[in-house]
């Protein structure tokens, strides 16, 4: 179960940021009643397994350690990613390849989408041994790769420098193309006088001309055919900025200069904390590039592993929902203090770039009380709220669509009707008190006053303490009774 921690939550309330204190996996177990489905992009960056040291994490893990601790988690992000999501994972050699292997088991191989390259330093390493690692990976999933769209990436100025207007044409910004391919055309072969004179006899030789003759005169007609500026070059066909796609297809090598660097991160780092306390954070501009890719505005996005708090904290700048999960003291003494900038409207990474001015807010969670106990018991402390969330995902595979319907003083036993059952539960005195006339029991009393249960047709299941009803009565409203704790079951 987690549990608020409202003197650690900062801001607008009026929110649905998470930041959650905890070990990882008790968390994803605790999200997916409420999220299953609806991450929109899951960003992760676990220890890479480099036999080194970090003072946050352990990061010299064997090697069948770190697959058997990647390998449940993965499988709960999977429940949790929406069918249009996607994931991406950072990673380096040393683990690179068998995770891969073991997302392609978790995904399906099928719904793997590629392996970007991520040049991360902007100098060699002199002093490497054999070769100076100057890459990371980001290795991407699609939930359903059939149906996975990419943003497009927005036009740098690099690509629109080549766009010009020489001769003022009135339709804007232009640049020449090639009236020559490869590619045979039957109409391309024949002869262009220039407006000064000079006679072109055809295309290059094992080349053809790409439109007709017909079509060449017509588009000269209107402008669109570029001579130079003396009326003598071989002619050109204009393409305008104007009518070219706005955005490209994001491509798989990302260097520094888009992206950031190692370093900009530990610069970034530092003007947060004042100290390097991170040995491998990440770039505010590398996460913002994932987004922009993978997300839109208010999507719910989902780090596991939020390390220093980047991904969190690029999603509350670029008005993404987030959900951040950090296990230990840095969970409040850097990411939560990290978030708390960013509500007050800090001004590093890319806080410039997105016209970040602050606002909005987070809520903080800690793990609480286990819905079940080291003996597969249901917890005697367990809220109505927890355990109907809990109870939902077990029977139907979703999330309960309004969790806050639960809570006082909106409680009603029916939790929701799903493929023409109606689900009730009946714990905590949710009618009134805990005797076997109030609402814990099921009895004629609390059937009548089940609300729905007269008009709905289809099965319906119960859970509660214990039933008073015979077989005879509750085959005649087609209930299945399920009794509490023994029929409630883990994920």
């Amino acid at each position: 179960m987690l549990e608020e921690v409202q003197g650690l939550s900062y801001g607008d309330m009026d929110n649905r940021n998470m930041l959650i204190q905890g070990d990882n996996l008790e968390a994803l177990k605790a999200l997916i009643p409420f999220y299953a489905g609806q991450v929109k992009c899951i960003y992760i960056d676990p220890p890479y397994n480099t036999r080194s040291a970090f003072s946050h994490y352990d990061d010299n893990l064997e090697h069948s350690i770190w697959l058997s601790m990647m390998y449940p988690r993965l499988e709960l992000l999977r429940e949790l990613l929406s069918e249009d999501g996607s994931i991406w994972v950072s990673i380096d050699d040393n683990e690179a390849h068998y995770l891969k292997v073991m997302m392609d088991e978790v995904f399906g191989r099928g719904n793997f989408v590629t392996s970007v390259i991520w040049r991360k330093n902007y100098a060699p390493k002199s002093s490497a041994r054999h070769f100076s690692e100057d890459h990371d990976y980001i290795v991407v999933y699609a939930k359903n790769g059939n149906n996975w769209v990419p943003n497009p990436m927005p036009r740098s100025e690099k690509q629109d420098k080549a766009y010009k207007n020489p001769d003022n044409d009135p339709r804007g910004l232009w640049r020449p193309n090639n009236l020559a391919a490869r590619n045979f055309y039957s109409k391309g072969t024949y002869s262009i006088r220039c407006p000064s004179g000079r006679l072109i006899e055809g295309p290059p030789a094992g080349s053809y001309w790409r439109v007709s003759e017909e079509k060449f005169w017509d588009m000269d007609k209107v402008g669109r055919i570029w001579w130079g500026k003396d009326g003598n070059n071989v002619p050109a066909p204009k393409i305008y900025l104007s009518e070219v796609k706005q955005g490209v297809v994001p491509q798989t090598f990302w260097s520094y200069e888009d992206v950031g660097h190692t370093q900009d991160a530990k610069k970034e780092i530092v003007g947060l904390f004042a100290e390097d306390v991170f040995g491998t954070p990440k770039p505010e501009r590398l996460i913002e590039r994932i987004l922009q890719i993978a997300t839109n505005p208010n999507d719910l996005i989902l780090d596991s592993f939020l390390g220093s708090g980047t991904a969190a904290a690029v999603a509350h700048k670029m008005n993404r929902r987030y959900i951040g999960i950090e296990m230990g003291d840095h969970a409040q003494s850097h990411c939560q203090t990290r978030l708390c900038k960013v509500v007050d409207g800090e001004q590093g990474g890319i806080s410039k770039a997105v016209n970040w001015q602050g606002g909005g807010g987070f809520r903080f969670f800690k793990l609480g009380e286990p819905v079940f106990d080291a003996y597969g018991k249901l917890n005697h402390d367990i809220q109505f709220a927890a355990l109907a969330a809990h109870i939902w995902y077990a029977e139907t595979k979703t999330p309960l669509a309004k969790p806050a319907d639960l809570c006082p003083p909106g409680y009603s036993p029916l939790l929701g009707v799903d493929d023409g059952t109606a689900y009730y539960l009946l714990y905590n005195g949710i009618l009134g008190d805990r005797r076997p006339q109030g609402g814990n029991v099921l009895t004629s009393r609390v059937l009548a006053e089940l609300q729905g249960i007269a008009d709905h047709a289809g099965p319906v299941t119960i859970y509660g303490e214990s039933c008073r009803l015979g077989p005879s009565r509750l085959a005649e409203h087609n209930i299945t009774f399920k009794q509490i704790p023994y029929d409630v079951k883990a994920l």
